[in-house]
């Protein structure tokens, strides 16, 4: 995972300042905002339940992936703690608390798939038993990944719990308020008192997520619109201008962490989507911003990740903290890559721009592809990294094409949305002549690969013909 550069704070640090405090409520304001409607809509859910039940591909496949997590069995027991620590010189407990969001998560999307109470229990005991003891992040900089990357997910198992019977809504929600959302505010608007670049956009991103989330979850339109302008406009690495600063002849968005490690650009990618879905499913289309240019970043990661060649810009971005040490760096080029290393991300970001959207993306269809069936935390490790991404999304975003860009979205919250029946132009893929998908045939390609149709190696070699393959 990310570390701090430099001005890491010691054992015990706390926020740097009292919490930025939360708008009223929405329901106050205007109309509420959708729920479900974090990561899976009601839709998202049934649609799971009836593939699953039907035994349709590559749904099952993916079903199958989280019955045979540990994670996701209904005999979990919660180990909550009254503060959680992350990060160098402190007594770290931290993978306890994700090992335990990640548990409730998939007994919760367990249980909406199979209908099986049991999993719902499960999810709700773990999630009352760290809503009624966990009290505060500790620990170095560090502390703001773990409010960010937990409060998402925290958020986002709650959301599938929130109306059974034993959840204790008002409880969760306070500590969303209280103890996640808090850290993450003050990050993006302090960056533990460092200058504004000095942290890479994963960094700015699972604080976006967080707030978001946080917004969503507690009702809190303000809220969700804070994250929504800091994505579009924000002065740290995550907003999207700075995470992808350069476009491409052809149509690729140069991700500036791809001058950093594979790793932490995939990380940034699937956290960028995640963001991007939550607030599809409030009617707002980050997707689409800016000609898609969260489309065109993804593609190069994908891309590149694949073992293709990618053009990178020399980036130098200053470092230091205000007011003491300073200095800079530069990334003069596209890191190594190993083509094995994947994260659980593509399967959503594939699916939205290529199903509902009906764009040729090539490149996150064969990383989509070659993940498949995705899994989640624990099927990537028993590390931090492994459990950056709540994952299985081969079963949650598998989807049908689409026609109409609106044919399977929620109808707008009344939140601050963009006008979502714009197509983002085709500039999004490259031309023709630079990749086989630029007429879309290779999509046809990727998503046979998932669903293991016989033609797949036919495909794949003229791809290599065509100079691609890596």
């Amino acid at each position: 995972m990310l570390k701090a550069t430099g001005i890491g704070i010691g054992a015990g640090a706390t926020a740097l300042a009292t919490p930025t405090a939360l708008a009223t409520p929405a329901d106050a304001a205007g109309a509420p905002l959708a729920h479900p409607g974090l990561l899976h809509t009601r839709a998202d859910l049934d649609r799971m339940a009836a593939k699953v039940k039907a035994g349709a591909r590559p749904y099952a496949a993916g079903f199958a992936k989280l019955t045979a997590n540990r994670h996701a069995q209904s005999g979990w027991r919660p180990n909550p703690q009254a503060v959680v620590y992350r990060g160098s010189g402190t007594p770290e407990n931290y993978r306890i608390l994700y090992n335990d969001i990640h548990a409730a998560y998939q007994n919760a999307l367990r249980y909406h798939v199979s209908g099986e109470e049991a999993h719902a229990d499960t999810a709700v005991a773990i999630l009352n038993a760290w809503s009624g003891k966990l009290t505060g992040l500790e620990g170095s900089a560090d502390r703001f990944l773990a409010a960010g990357l937990y409060g998402y997910q925290f958020a986002n198992a709650a959301e599938l719990v929130r109306e059974h019977g034993d959840f204790d809504l008002g409880r969760a929600r306070e500590l969303m308020r209280n103890v996640f959302h808090p850290l993450s505010d003050d990050f993006l608007t302090r960056h533990n008192n460092a200058v504004v670049t000095n942290y890479w956009p994963n960094w700015d991103l699972t604080a976006i997520a967080c707030v978001l989330a946080t917004g969503i979850f507690c009702d809190e339109r303000a809220v969700v619109e804070r994250a929504v302008e800091y994505f579009k406009h924000g002065d740290g690495m995550g907003s999207v201008r700075h995470a992808i600063p350069v476009v491409h002849e052809g149509g690729l968005g140069e991700w500036v962490e791809a001058g950093r490690d594979q790793g932490h650009a995939l990380l940034g990618v699937g956290l960028m989507g995640t963001v991007c879905e939550m607030a599809w499913n409030q009617g707002i289309d980050l997707y689409g911003y800016d000609d898609s240019r969260f489309l065109k970043g993804a593609q190069y990661v994908a891309k590149w990740s694949l073992g293709g060649d990618v053009p990178y810009t020399a980036n130098t971005r200053r470092k230091g903290a205000i007011g003491g040490w300073s200095g800079s760096e530069t990334a003069s080029g596209v890191a190594g890559v190993d083509p094995s290393m994947t994260r659980p991300i593509w399967a959503m970001i594939a699916n939205h721009y290529t199903k509902r959207r009906g764009l040729p993306a090539s490149y996150l269809t064969r990383a989509a592809a070659k993940a498949a069936p995705e899994g989640g935390g624990g099927d990537y490790g028993p590390n931090s990294g492994g459990f950056d991404q709540l994952g299985f999304g081969t079963l949650a975003f598998t989807r049908g094409r689409v026609e109409g860009a609106a044919a399977e979205a929620p109808s707008p919250s009344g939140a601050a949305s963009d006008a979502r029946g714009a197509r983002p132009h085709a500039s999004a893929t490259p031309v023709p002549g630079d990749d086989l998908a630029a007429t879309g045939s290779g999509d046809a390609v990727g998503w046979a690969a998932a669903a293991g149709v016989g033609a797949v190696a036919g495909g794949l070699l003229l791809l290599r013909r065509r100079g691609w393959g890596g």
